[in-house]
């Protein structure tokens, strides 16, 4: 019998790119299905989150986010630009957000066509392993979901369409409270028969479990 998991992604969170690649191979490999469940990033949910943490929070993160990718074999920059805008002259998190929102609605209709692990796949990868700088101009962005498989044109169509900015926040936020029920706030987390596995230094501690929970290889 096929084992399942919730995964809670961010299109801001770079340890959640750096994880994505070896669930890909998870799914590939095992008798496994991952549950993507898209949330919005702790800058939009909680603005002044970082304002209030202490400054060496940021400091070791700024080299953490390096180490773990090089260890994990992963190319890495940091985003350009940043999925969640800051204004540079106050230092906070706007609500109005130029990508951020497009982004997860995107990857929640993805997610909906039964392509949300190929899309976050190819995006994550477009906007996080350097390869250019302004991955929301020109066509990397739509080359990016051609190559999940999916059609960039059709999918903002779709998001666009009336109501669908409310229903998909909806589903976003319904996300949200499931990722506190399960036992974290942050991303990535993976979440097996209840328990939960926070950070990508975690996936190897989640396939032991479902190891002992009988995860058989295709």
């Amino acid at each position: 019998m096929s084992l399942t998991f919730d995964l809670y992604w961010s299109f801001r969170s770079p340890y959640s790119y750096l994880v994505t690649d070896r669930i890909v191979a998870l799914e590939r490999d095992y008798d496994v299905k991952c549950n993507l469940r898209v949330v919005y990033p702790i800058a939009v949910r909680q603005p002044d989150f970082f304002a209030n943490n202490d400054p060496l929070w940021i400091t070791y993160f700024g080299k953490d986010i390096h180490r773990s990718a090089q260890f994990a074999g992963v190319p890495f920059r940091w985003a350009r630009p940043d999925p969640v805008y800051m204004d540079p002259q106050t230092r906070t998190y706007p609500k109005e957000q130029p990508h951020i929102h497009r982004l997860s609605w995107l990857g929640v209709a993805a997610s909906e066509r039964g392509k949300g692990m190929a899309f976050i796949e190819q995006v994550g990868r477009l906007i996080w392993d350097g390869t250019v700088a302004g991955w929301n101009v020109g066509d990397h962005l739509s080359d990016a979901v051609a190559r999940a498989g999916l059609d960039l044109a059709e999918l903002d169509a779709a998001i666009s369409a009336l109501g669908e900015a409310e229903r998909l926040d909806g589903i976003i936020a319904a996300n949200q409270a499931a990722q506190r029920e399960g036992g974290h706030y942050g991303v990535p987390l993976m979440v097996f028969e209840g328990e939960p596995f926070f950070g990508q230094d975690r996936f190897d501690q989640l396939v032991w479990r479902m190891g002992q929970k009988g995860l058989a290889k295709l």
